[in-house]
């Protein structure tokens, strides 16, 4: 190493200083957050709970922020678990998304000022590609071939689709049928060259998910998804007795310490850490290691904006149990904007034959374009997920 860099490493090390934290709410759903340094160096996370945004913005700005302004940003173990620890109620959805924003914004700052990729600050690569999925169909799709014959134009290998609209306790045979077909048509449409999974979404309960995921047996899925909720992860190994499909889940999972419990249930084949949910690259990186140790892939789920994946790349890119990485780009529910609208660097996210190149830029890998991300801002959003019933009129699982 040269002795410019070693100076220089020595004094950010020693010296660089956060000074301001901004936090920008945009469409469709997203919220990012730029944590800024008296060196003039600034990172960027996604510290997003869909549709629970302003909350967690608030608890950035209330709770957080005086804890982070004058912290050096290269003590990011330090500051993680400072945030974690430093409260007595500590961990849940909203707290743990603020929390990952902030870390994925420090591991941004540090490769930036080392001039090097995050990943290689967490071990070093271990691919030389990643393989990706899109996500098709809307939560009652009738155009699920389409949308997976145009994902492998776009040279997409491999999709995800919701299974079902809203199921009660024990429900109708039609409804599995229904997705069935849905599986069937793109399978007949495009053979095994696309991968096929299926989200059970946690809508589906333990009765019909046994059903349901007997019934997709015959098409040699890539995995089934959250067959059930998390808090009801004891039905897994039941669940598991029905299908060799593997089984996928974690979205909703929040620390290592609840991923302890998922694995030692022995019953799942792919967690599925959210970098802008479950503590950022540090914790997810944990969290991977932890799945590795009990030979389980890691495929982390990433249905948001273009730090949140850009994250998730890095952490894939250094990380040899991940298997494939969920993105959004063209996603539904972006109609009002595209992941790619607000980074200067699009380039970064293309991909061909089901593959994305690993990134060589420092630290998370993107530009953020920050006039666009203020334009949009002064829209804002305030997305929330519908509220479903059932036929009885009971509240249903979105």
């Amino acid at each position: 190493m040269k002795m410019s860099m070693v100076l220089a490493f020595v004094k950010w090390r020693l010296f660089m200083k956060i000074t301001c934290l901004k936090l920008y709410q945009i469409p469709p759903r997203w919220l990012f957050l730029k944590i800024e340094t008296d060196d003039g160096i600034s990172g960027w996370g996604e510290p997003l709970l869909e549709g629970k945004a302003a909350t967690v913005a608030a608890l950035i700005k209330e709770e957080y922020a005086h804890l982070l302004v004058g912290r050096n940003p290269f003590a990011i173990e330090d500051i993680w678990q400072t945030l974690y620890r430093g409260f007595f109620y500590r961990g849940g959805g909203e707290a743990m998304s603020a929390l990952s924003g902030v870390d994925q914004a420090l591991w941004d700052i540090k490769g930036k000022a080392l001039g090097v990729p995050a990943y290689e600050l967490l071990g070093g690569l271990c691919r030389d590609k990643l393989k990706i999925y899109s996500w098709i169909g809307g939560d009652r799709p009738s155009d699920a071939v389409e949308m997976a014959e145009q994902c492998y134009e776009t040279g997409c290998r491999a999709v995800k689709m919701n299974a079902t609209e809203e199921l009660h306790y024990i429900d109708s045979y039609e409804k599995i049928d229904a997705v069935v077909k849905r599986v069937a048509a793109i399978r007949d449409a495009l053979g095994y060259k696309m991968d096929i999974a299926v989200d059970f979404h946690g809508r589906v309960h333990k009765p019909m998910s046994k059903v349901l995921a007997d019934a997709l047996t015959p098409f040699r899925l890539m995995f089934i998804e959250e067959p059930v909720l998390c808090e009801n992860m004891e039905a897994f190994s039941e669940i598991a007795r029905y299908t060799p499909t593997p089984i996928a889940t974690g979205e909703r999972l929040f620390t290592r310490w609840q991923f302890k419990n998922l694995l030692n249930l022995g019953a799942v084949d792919i967690v599925q850490p959210d970098l802008s949910h479950a503590g950022g690259l540090s914790e997810c990186k944990k969290i991977a290691a932890m799945a590795e140790a009990y030979d389980v892939a890691v495929a982390p789920h990433c249905p948001m904006g273009p730090i949140a994946l850009a994250a998730c790349v890095q952490l894939d890119a250094c990380t040899p149990n991940a298997v494939i990485q969920e993105q959004s780009l063209g996603i539904h529910y972006n109609k009002e904007a595209d992941l790619l609208d607000y980074i200067k660097n699009r380039e970064v996210f293309s991909y061909a034959q089901g593959f994305i190149d690993i990134p060589k830029g420092p630290g998370l890998g993107v530009e953020v374009d920050e006039e666009r991300v203020k334009d949009a801002a002064e829209i804002a959003h305030d997305w929330k997920n519908p509220i479903w019933r059932n036929y009885d009129g009971t509240i249903a699982e979105w």
